[in-house]
């Protein structure tokens, strides 16, 4: 499960650079640093968890 969300986190970093989501906070580009920071977050988390 960890893996498919962190691909996914990926995906939406990349989808970000190529064209910003426009959401508060994630307006630039250079704000895919945010969204690696929510996975990183996320990811232990769910390590937590186990």
């Amino acid at each position: 499960m960890t893996k498919i969300i962190a691909l996914l986190l990926i995906l939406a970093m990349l989808v970000h650079i190529v064209k910003p989501f426009g959401l508060p906070g994630l307006r630039r580009r250079g704000d895919f640093w945010k969204i690696a920071l929510f996975a990183f977050a996320i990811t232990m988390f769910v390590s937590l968890l186990r």
